[in-house]
């Protein structure tokens, strides 16, 4: 559970260093370079962790898998909430698909 706490955190920050200069075009970009590399470092110092605690219990491509959907899930909260993008129909169904993969790499064969 540990694991997955931090790889939410960790995606939180990541969303806001990738795409939450987006909201202010107007500022330079090398200064939201900067500054996603600044929110980018909270990110790894809570990734690497993440990783570390759960190889074991989990494996490479399992761990990999969670952080996906998490991924996936944190940017449609942030590019609906911060954003104000919509949620479209095809995205989810797009979602969806990897969804099923991760049926497919947690299932004991």
């Amino acid at each position: 559970m540990r694991t997955v706490l931090l790889l939410i955190a960790s995606n939180i920050f990541m969303t806001f260093a990738w795409y939450g200069h987006l909201k202010f075009k107007e500022a330079a970009l090398w200064k939201v370079i900067l500054v996603s590399w600044g929110i980018a470092l909270f990110e790894y110092m809570l990734m690497v962790p993440a990783n570390r605690i759960g190889h074991g219990t989990f494996s490479v491509a399992q761990l990999k898998t969670i952080q996906e959907v998490i991924t996936l899930l944190v940017f449609a909260a942030f590019s609906v909430l911060f954003l104000k993008e919509p949620l479209k129909w095809n995205y989810l169904v797009g979602f969806g698909f990897i969804v099923i993969a991760v049926f497919f790499i947690f299932k004991k064969w």
